[in-house]
C-alpha cells in the first residue's frame, strides 16, 4: 500500500505545474508538468513567477511548510522549496496549488547539484529547517564549507542564510565554521523560545519541530551572510 502511494504521489507530482524535477543528476536540466526539459537556471523570474520579486530557497525542504508559510506571509516575494523527496514535495505542492500561491515553487533535487539550476545573484535568502545533522558525515552537512562555497555561486551579496535545528552538533558546527570564514552573523541563539522570538519568522513551526519541542529539546538559530 505504501508503495501504491508512493507512485501515486510521483505521478501526480508530475503534473503540478508549481513543480520541477531533475531525473538525472549528470543533466543540469529540469522536468516540468509538461514533461519538458527546461533549463531555468538564472531564469526562475521570467521563465516561472514572472515578475521581479526577490527569491528564497527553503533547503531539504521536506513537505514544504516553512516555503508555503513564507509565501503566505509574504506575497511579494518569491519562495523555492527544495528535496530530494518526491513524495514530500508534493505535500506542499499540492497545498500551494489548492491555496493559489503563486509565489511558491518547489524543485527536486540533489541540493550538491544546486549550481546547476541557480544563476549568478538569482536568490536573496536561504532557509535551511531542521535538515539532516549528518552526524557521522560533516562534509555533507548544508552548512559545511562546500556547501557554503556553492551558495556563493548564486547567493546575492548581502543575502542571508538562516539555520534552524535541534540538533546541538550541527548548531556547534555551523558556528565554528562561521568563526574559521570569518563570516558576518548577523544573530544566533543556542534556545530560541526562552525569550521573544526577535525574528518574525521563526514563530513557523514545522511537524519535526513540534516533535523536538514536545520531546523537550531546545531549538537553535544563526543568521549570517557569506563572504564572495
Amino acid at each position: 500500500m505504501g508503495t501504491k502511494n508512493k507512485l501515486f504521489k510521483f505521478s501526480q507530482l508530475a503534473t503540478f505545474p508549481n513543480t520541477y524535477q531533475n531525473y538525472r543528476i549528470e543533466e543540469p536540466l529540469m522536468t516540468d508538468f509538461k514533461g519538458e526539459m527546461v533549463d531555468i537556471k538564472g531564469k526562475w523570474l521570467t521563465h516561472h513567477f514572472k515578475n521581479e520579486n526577490p527569491i528564497t530557497l527553503e533547503l531539504a525542504c521536506g513537505g514544504g511548510e516553512y516555503t508555503l508559510e513564507l509565501a503566505r506571509k509574504y506575497p511579494n516575494r518569491n519562495f523555492i522549496g527544495i528535496d530530494i523527496k518526491g513524495n514530500r514535495l508534493w505535500k506542499g505542492a499540492r497545498v500551494a496549488l489548492a491555496e493559489n500561491l503563486d509565489n511558491a515553487a518547489f524543485a527536486r533535487m540533489r541540493i550538491e547539484k544546486i549550481t546547476n539550476f541557480f544563476g549568478k545573484n538569482e536568490v536573496d535568502q536561504i532557509w535551511i529547517t531542521f535538515a539532516d545533522p549528518f552526524l557521522k558525515k560533516p562534509n555533507r552537512r548544508l552548512t559545511a564549507p562546500v556547501f557554503l562555497d556553492r551558495y556563493k555561486e548564486f547567493l546575492v551579496e548581502g543575502g542571508t542564510i538562516n539555520l534552524k535545528t535541534d540538533s546541538p552538533e550541527l548548531y556547534e558546527f555551523t558556528m565554528e565554521v562561521l568563526q574559521e570564514g570569518n563570516y558576518p552573523i548577523e544573530y544566533y541563539d543556542d534556545d530560541i523560545y526562552s525569550k521573544p522570538l526577535p525574528i518574525q519568522e521563526l514563530e513557523f513551526k514545522t511537524y519535526y519541530e513540534r516533535k523536538h519541542l514536545e520531546a523537550k529539546k531546545t531549538i537553535k538559530y544563526v543568521r549570517f551572510r557569506l563572504r564572495k
